[in-house]
């Protein structure tokens, strides 16, 4: 608190003070008087003097809490521009530990032209890191007069005005220097979106891309927002771009309608942009026919537009930079897990199949009286320790093992060994009362229950050893219903009937010949 403030407030207090006490042995001295002639009164006057307490230490408990709360504020205010100073370097840090992680998450990506393109993308993400340029995007539908906009911000002629929507066809990227900011400024025209056809389809997928690489955004319309122009707006404010919405044409409307406009679009885009981040221009004016007869064409007004481009840019255009640079390492890193995430479940779904098929040789040689999972929990277990490996889990047998039976249990408990042993003798279409026929059976069910208990323990090893929320039993009933449909247990069995039952098949047939030689001998 400034001295002179404290001063006075000191000498207020003062005077406050001994008025106070001045009025309260004035009142005091008027009681006692009074008491003695008229007690009513006294008690009257004795009640007016405790609220004129009360009145004087509540006025002085709430000025003091005014001035703690004004400190406070101040102190707020002041707090929060010292960490600024430090925002830039730190987010600098972030985005480049970032992108060092995701190059080495890129490393190892197995297919080598999938690898050696993001590398090549990580490396252009490194060297807009420390490069001298703030990418400035200009976003929009082709007829809302973004070239224009991007003449008049340049001052000379960059493409042609006027034009048809579908002009530019690709974006095309112009140099500017802004007084009192060391880097330069890249502006890129992107091609309109919203345009009909595939060739206005391909050109919007380009904008799109172009637009998500901006450090700052221009999204320019000539009217209120449609719906079409919102959605993309939206969805480029949620991935943290910065934005400013432009509404160009101004020297069509009225200054009523033009207000009405804006107010509109604040409105619309309240939730993600700023209100002062909505300016009005006017990129390239109509020209006007005089009473003379001659033409005259009115200058560009784009000055709302650069006054808030600039302040942007000088007090945050170092955080822009860093901020895209992260944005657009985590996308990449994100591309490249699902590559990764990709590349292990194809490993992971050849274990799988291999140990279903084991599965089925071990249950259809040493048949059971009922199909148990438990019998082959070591196969079970060698399977799990090897799809921990795939996502970077080292599992000894005896945790493959326990994971292996706790999931045998479940599958059991569900009803699932039963409902499988049905599904598969339906498909099979087979007899279950003779002997190879009931060996068939238990093979495939154990082969099938094998492939639920795989595809399961992926998405284990997928979500970091976690089952989710739902726990283990939500992971192995989900996997039943996939693997239940029409469509897999036809391939299923057909491959089934391949690798068990014509096997099963051909080595019974030496055996029933000779039980036939045995009957006709004993006959």
């Amino acid at each position: 608190m400034p001295v002179s403030r404290l001063v006075t407030l000191i000498i207020g207090l003062i005077v406050i003070l001994a008025l106070s006490l001045w009025l309260i042995d004035s009142l005091s001295r008027l009681y006692w008087q009074l008491s003695y002639s008229s007690p009513f009164l006294g008690n009257l006057l004795l009640l007016l003097l405790i609220v004129l307490l009360g009145v004087i230490i509540a006025a002085f408990v709430y000025y003091i809490w005014i001035i703690k709360v004004g400190e406070q504020r101040t102190r707020g205010r002041s707090g929060r521009k010292t960490p600024q100073l430090k925002i830039p370097e730190a987010r600098t840090e972030v985005a480049s530990s970032t992108l060092k992680a995701v190059k080495q998450q890129v490393e190892q990506i197995q297919d080598e032209v999938t690898r050696q393109a993001l590398l090549t993308k990580s490396r252009e993400i490194e060297v807009s890191l420390t490069r001298g340029e703030i990418q400035v995007v200009v976003f929009g539908t082709g007829s809302a007069g973004k070239t224009s906009l991007v003449n008049a911000i340049i001052g000379r002629m960059v493409g042609k005005v006027d034009s048809p929507m579908g002009t530019t066809q690709v974006g095309e990227t112009y140099c500017l220097r802004l007084k009192g900011l060391e880097r330069k400024i890249l502006i890129t025209d992107t091609p309109g979106i919203l345009e009909a056809g595939v060739a206005g389809t391909e050109r919007e997928e380009l904008a799109r891309s172009l637009a998500t690489e901006a450090d700052l955004l221009l999204f320019v319309v000539d009217n209120d927002l449609r719906l079409s122009e919102y959605e993309p707006l939206q969805a480029l404010a949620e991935i943290g771009k910065r934005s400013i919405v432009v509404l160009n044409k101004i020297d069509l409307y009225t200054e009523e309608d033009k207000e009405r406009i804006l107010a509109r679009l604040r409105q619309r885009v309240g939730g993600f942009i700023a209100a002062n981040d909505v300016v009005a221009i006017t990129a390239n004016p109509q020209a006007v026919e005089l009473e003379s007869g001659d033409i005259f064409q009115p200058d560009f007004d784009i000055l709302p537009l650069m006054r808030r481009m600039a302040a942007i840019l000088r007090s945050e255009g170092e955080d822009l930079v860093a901020d895209n640079i992260l944005l657009q390492s985590m996308r990449l890193g994100e591309e490249a897990r699902k590559l990764i995430d990709a590349q292990r479940r194809r490993q992971a779904d050849k274990i799988v199949e291999r140990f279903q098929w084991i599965s089925a040789g071990v249950v259809s040689v040493t048949p059971l009286p009922v199909v148990d999972l438990l019998a082959t929990a070591a196969v079970n277990a060698q399977m799990v320790v090897e799809i921990g490996r795939i996502y970077g889990c080292e599992l000894n047998m005896e945790r493959g093992r326990e994971l292996a039976l706790s999931l045998a249990k479940t599958l059991t408990s569900l009803g699932i060994v039963k409902g499988a042993v049905q599904l598969v003798s339906t498909a099979l279409q087979l007899n279950i009362g003779t002997l190879i026929i009931g060996k068939a059976i238990q093979g495939v069910t154990a082969a099938y229950l094998t492939r639920i208990a795989g595809k399961s323990f992926v998405e284990y090893f997928r979500h970091d050893q976690d089952w989710g929320d739902g726990g283990m039993t939500e992971v192995v009933q989900k996997q039943f219903q996939l693997n239940r449909r029409d469509e897999f247990v036809k391939a299923f069995i057909q491959e089934a009937i391949a690798r068990v039952v014509k096997p099963l098949t051909n080595k019974s047939e030496p055996i029933e010949e000779e039980l036939e030689q045995g009957d006709t001998k004993s006959g």
